[in-house]
């Protein structure tokens, strides 16, 4: 699989409809790697909007060099910091984190027990191995592809997947080495 590369040329080449398959493949995951920086889905929907309408305005700066999947997830990263930076000026960050849309989304995500577990620990993690968790395993980007989003090396990367692995089967208990 491409990533998208094959349908963003489509769409370089004038085909709009590939253009809608990039965004119903990629839209709700951007969304919700966004909401694990801003705690706020609305948010993140509106980050992941800015994310394609810059696609859309400014098709050269893709070069292909990364599959478009990781290309988009780093500029809903840069996004979504600008955000919390911005904000941060005006509110205090925990209020935005115990928002009625942040736990409707989560009861539909989290169906079952085992998952709500496992947030619940990711949440107890720090920004960095909970992002590179979130990419690693929700999202399938291969360490090189973490490294790039995250702006570090791929061995940070590694250390930080290592770290995480192991805060969490502390957080979990015996469960968390089946779950893991």
């Amino acid at each position: 699989m491409d990533n998208g590369a094959s349908s963003y040329r489509r769409f370089l080449d004038g085909d709009e409809t590939a253009f809608d398959l990039i965004v119903r493949e990629y839209r709700l995951p951007l969304v919700f790697f966004a909401d694990r920086y801003v705690g706020d889905i609305a948010t993140a929907e509106d980050i992941a909007i800015d994310v394609f309408m810059y696609l859309l305005a400014e098709p050269k700066k893709y070069n292909f060099k990364v599959s478009l999947k990781t290309y988009l997830f780093m500029l809903g990263r840069s996004r979504a910091i600008d955000y919390v930076r911005r904000r941060k000026k005006l509110t205090d960050l925990d209020s935005l984190k115990e928002t009625a849309d942040r736990n409707r989304l989560e009861d539909e995500i989290l169906a079952d027990e085992r998952k709500r577990a496992v947030n619940e620990a990711l949440k107890k993690l720090n920004d960095d191995m909970r992002i590179a968790i979130h990419l690693f395993y929700f999202e399938q980007l291969s360490y090189e592809e973490i490294a790039k989003v995250m702006k570090k090396s791929k061995k940070q990367v590694d250390n930080l997947l290592y770290r995480a692995k192991k805060e969490l089967r502390t957080i979990l208990g015996k469960e968390g080495e089946q779950l893991l």
